[in-house]
């Protein structure tokens, strides 16, 4: 503290001490608030990692997982009250940090604007945030204005959402010699991805792989157990975690360190439990009931043949003539409740039926994935480019791309949007069942 303080009085002569709530929980609410007082909460997140990590830097799921539902109905009501007191009409981001022991909370910052969590929040739910902000700005009241996904609905309705959405932050920090890697209240990330999934292993898996093309999951063999690096995260601190799960640390040793709460570390574990069940495997040869589980938590092809030893074309064979293939979800805002419109997709193994028909005749176009240093909002620029001449020709398209903070990922810029994977399986899954006439690289 003292040297914190001498650093802070060199630059200014005043300084404010904050009661520390290092390790609490942090959940965040989206609210929208009308000029006659209609409130809705379009979207509750929680930060997988505790408080003392930036939210910026954390790992977020929305809806949030760990909480009793008296505990979301208090915050709920909280974030309502305040949006009332401050009559705000609009959008608004309240964060919150909640004793993971009781349920004392504290409000730790109100943003009445549209911020990265805003964009993350309209992008997990299919929820127009800043459509419908600009709309309430004019005066309309929000039974007045269509929700423009179902295009049943208003826009007070509440989203509910049958699947979970994993956002994951992308760090360039090894192109930098002397940048510490830890990560805490400061943000050093460049970008960020989102996943969405039917189930947490699911989605987080997919999230892993969408930030680094060279790693194949929650994989325990990317790095050596540490303790400091799971006490002090940096940003690799998910797979010393992993690595700790394989390890045989229990579950009480791996939260007193990290303070993630416990039933993130045991849905953590079941993927490594799953890990060594695949590596007992001999000869190659896998049964359709542990090949369709394997991906029900979210292994892709190329992870589980680096598991049983085997490649990842001879994975993708035994798979197609087993029939385990991935069915075509909507993102619908109302879980099913009333039917969707959307042309907001994903791709699932927890699943039996498409949702949608397949008529062909689409042109296929990859976006450019997660920001990072050197490759940035103009490389999107162009899939943009690219969906709006094909519009233009009378072409229709379907845009693959998994980062939430870029336009090519708005629904409404291409006829069919898939929020996943870039990789050579998930495309070639999309391939195979819409059968488009062309696809084109950006």
């Amino acid at each position: 503290l003292r040297s914190l303080a001498n650093q802070a009085l060199s630059y200014s002569d005043q300084l404010i001490i904050d009661k520390s709530l290092k390790g609490w929980k942090e959940v965040e609410y989206e609210v929208v608030r009308d000029a006659y007082d209609n409130c809705i909460t379009v979207c509750n997140m929680e930060n997988v990692d505790p408080l003392g990590i930036h939210t910026g830097e954390s790992i977020v799921i929305a809806p949030s997982q760990t909480l009793s539902n008296r505990e979301y109905y208090m915050l709920r009501n909280t974030a309502i009250k305040v949006i009332r007191h401050f009559e705000i009409v609009g959008e608004c981001n309240i964060q919150y940090a909640l004793n993971p022991n009781s349920e004392e909370f504290y409000i730790i910052e109100v943003n009445a604007r549209l911020s990265r969590s805003s964009a993350l929040a309209s992008k997990a739910t299919g929820y127009p945030l800043a459509y419908v902000a600009a709309k309430l700005a004019l005066g309309i009241p929000l039974p007045m204005i269509k929700n423009s996904v179902t295009r049943v609905t208003t826009a007070c309705f509440e989203p509910s959402l049958d699947y979970c959405v994993i956002k994951i932050p992308r760090w360039d920090l090894a192109k930098f010699n002397r940048v510490s890697t830890k990560i805490g209240s400061s943000m050093k990330s460049v970008g960020e991805v989102m996943a969405i999934g039917r189930s947490f292993e699911e989605a987080f898996q997919k999230a892993l792989r969408m930030v680094d093309e060279n790693v194949n999951g929650f994989d325990p063999n990317l790095k050596k157990v540490n303790e400091n690096e799971l006490r002090e995260p940096t940003d690799k601190r998910m797979f010393v975690l992993a690595a700790a799960l394989r390890e045989g640390y229990s579950i009480e040793k791996l939260y007193e360190l990290t303070k993630i709460d416990f039933w993130f570390l045991n849905k953590m574990k079941n993927i490594i439990n799953y890990y060594k069940k695949l590596e007992t495997i001999k000869d190659g040869i896998v049964s359709p009931d542990i090949l369709l589980g394997a991906k029900q938590v979210g292994f892709s092809d190329k992870q589980i043949a680096a598991a049983i030893k085997s490649t990842e074309l001879a994975v993708r064979k035994l798979r197609e003539e087993y029939k385990i293939t991935p069915f075509v979800k909507q993102i619908d805002t109302v879980a099913a409740e009333w039917p969707a419109t959307t042309n907001y997709l994903y791709l699932t193994y927890n699943g039996c039926t498409h949702d949608l028909e397949f008529p062909g005749s689409f042109i296929m176009v990859l976006g450019s994935g997660v920001y990072r240093i050197g490759s940035s909002v103009e490389f999107d620029w162009c899939a943009v480019g690219c969906l709006r001449e094909l519009k233009n020709q009378g072409k229709k398209t379907i845009m693959v791309n998994y980062n939430p903070e870029t336009v090519s990922t708005d629904y409404d810029m291409s006829d069919r949007l898939y929020f996943e994977e870039i990789s050579f399986e998930v495309v070639m899954d999309i391939y195979n069942i819409e059968h488009p006439d062309g696809v084109i690289l950006c």
